[in-house]
């Protein structure tokens, strides 16, 4: 797997890749053995639509992902993909929308596992009571993720 750095407003993300398909997001500095990926053109794509995405001028990626994953996991991260631009929805409405209702801690662990954050917006998801509970990109940029898509609504 090859990777890509991208300085974001939430600090660097390395982009994991494999045949020029994302297969991760990682928040700060991870490297793989398979080497770095020094392509311009596809650089320039997945940071083009992260510099988009983060001036409050994109809000659906258009790049290709294949997160790696259980059953459970891949419908919950389908599931993530229909919460819209600027919303939020809780894990109980995560849950039920894919016919779980009893699953919420699943799905909130599905959530956690999201190997690709910010294309895959597991950031909108929040607790039952409004509060920005767990993300593995750490809460502070949780909000930040989420203030930039309020702002730009």
């Amino acid at each position: 797997m090859k990777y890509m750095f991208y300085e974001s407003p939430v600090g660097r993300l390395t982009v994991l890749l494999e045949d020029d398909i994302i297969r991760g997001v990682v928040f700060g500095h991870y490297v793989t053995d398979g080497g770095f990926n020094d392509d311009p053109i596809l650089g320039m794509k997945i940071f083009d639509q992260f510099d988009a995405y983060f001036a409050g001028k994109l809000k659906d990626f258009d790049l290709k992902f294949r997160p790696d994953g259980t059953d459970f996991q891949k419908v919950v991260w389908h599931e993530l993909l229909d919460i819209p631009y600027g919303a939020t929805c809780t894990y109980s409405e995560i849950a039920e929308s894919i016919g779980r209702p009893k699953a919420v801690r699943a799905v909130g662990t599905a959530c956690g596992s999201n190997p690709i954050p910010i294309i895959i917006p597991c950031h909108r998801v929040i607790g039952k009571d409004g509060s920005l509970t767990g993300f593995a990109g750490g809460i502070e940029n949780k909000k930040i993720l989420l203030d930039t898509e309020s702002k730009n609504k």
